[in-house]
């Protein structure tokens, strides 16, 4: 057997594991066999939750931290995940809720428990209606967070020990692999966007922060049976993120970068009057583009490879051999994708780093005569 026969029987091996990792990991979830929800299942994999799967019934429980009206609540998520139970709506609606203690936990949110003949004031739209603790949780998205925080203190520490050790020599080792993509982000991103090196140096290291917290929480997301960490798929992580964009340029940006939005010289006035109130929307549109481009780009891959799992499941309910047929081309599709999302991992981080640095230079660019 060859080596390129080998790699083919290997990539088709790990696609198909990723599928039988997500199909089974909607099975344990929902807790009881039942028809195949294409829409529930893709949903399940790319929301935050309190647990992160790992395969079949494998899970790690992360702990639920609630802020109650009689103190901080603290115990495993555990409790909720192997305590489903359900409940009738109406006469066509049945929903499915985890309950623990005083709380009940519906599509990972948690709530005080309602009355007993009420549980917990479900409504027709399978909706809670019952306040809900302050939750500060350690999720999925959070312990995702937390993972590759301690892989950049480990690779850097690591990295700057390395450049320290061979000064003047050839990197080895960790080194090598990071420090082109240092040496990348600051001679193609930092210094051709900002007008002295003195500048761009003030600003790489949050640049290379950003890009490398993406770029590693990116990759993360595409290993399979690590739990589907969806980091920077969370509209609340790339929230946090272009905002810490829109302080850093709104603090920075000096006399001209104001008066060019607020007052911009040269201009006629009644078209100052146009002008200036969509200059003034441009600080905000900046910052809320960086989240949506981020978030959708990399949630939209998760889709599309679980959309194509969701087909060998529908196709196989109606007979074995439409699922086998389907599964064929899906499992190759998918390993097309991997590598695609590989790039897009890459290009994603290097996007939103590229547009901070840019702008950056804008903010703090000298007038120009």
């Amino acid at each position: 057997m060859n080596v390129a026969y080998r790699k083919s029987i290997f990539t088709g091996l790990f696609a198909l594991a990723f599928a039988l990792f997500s199909t089974t990991g909607f099975a344990s979830a929902g807790g009881e066999d039942k028809d195949f929800d294409a829409g529930e299942m893709i949903m399940h994999h790319i929301s935050d939750a309190h647990e992160i799967h790992v395969i079949g019934d494998i899970a790690i429980y992360l702990p639920v931290i609630l802020f109650t009206e009689d103190g901080v609540d603290i115990f495993s998520s555990s409790h909720f995940y192997h305590n489903v139970k359900h409940a009738q709506v109406n006469d066509t609606t049945t929903i499915e809720y985890m309950e623990y203690d005083n709380y009940i936990m519906h599509h990972e949110t948690i709530y005080y428990k309602g009355d007993t003949n009420d549980i917990a004031g479900i409504d027709e739209e399978a909706h809670l209606t019952n306040a809900h603790p302050f939750d500060f949780s350690i999720t999925k998205t959070v312990a995702g967070m937390l993972v590759v925080m301690i892989l950049m203190v480990v690779i850097f520490t690591s990295v700057a020990r390395g450049f320290k050790k061979n000064k003047g020599k050839a990197p080895k080792g960790v080194q090598s692999l990071m420090e082109p993509l240092i040496v990348f982000i600051r001679d193609e991103v930092a210094l051709p966007n900002f007008s002295s090196k003195e500048k761009a140096y003030k600003f790489l290291p949050f640049l290379l922060s950003i890009f490398f917290f993406i770029w590693i929480a990116n990759i993360l997301g595409l290993i399979p049976f690590l739990g589907g960490f969806n980091i920077t798929g969370t509209m609340a992580v790339t929230a946090v993120m272009a905002a810490i964009v829109f302080v850093i340029t709104t603090v920075k940006g000096n006399r001209h970068y104001w008066a060019h939005i607020l007052w911009p010289e040269g201009v006629p006035l009644p078209i100052k009057l146009i002008l200036v109130p969509i200059e003034f929307a441009g600080i905000f549109i900046k910052p809320f583009v960086l989240m949506v481009r981020l978030t959708a780009n990399i949630t939209a891959g998760h889709i599309i490879i679980l959309a194509f799992v969701s087909l060998v499941l529908i196709f196989g309910e109606q007979s074995a051999v439409a699922g086998y047929s389907v599964g064929a081309g899906s499992v190759l599709f998918m390993v097309f994708m991997f590598f695609i999302e590989l790039l897009v991992a890459f290009l994603q981080a290097y996007v939103f780093t590229l547009l901070a640095a840019i702008y950056f230079a804008d903010a703090t660019q000298e007038a120009h005569h």
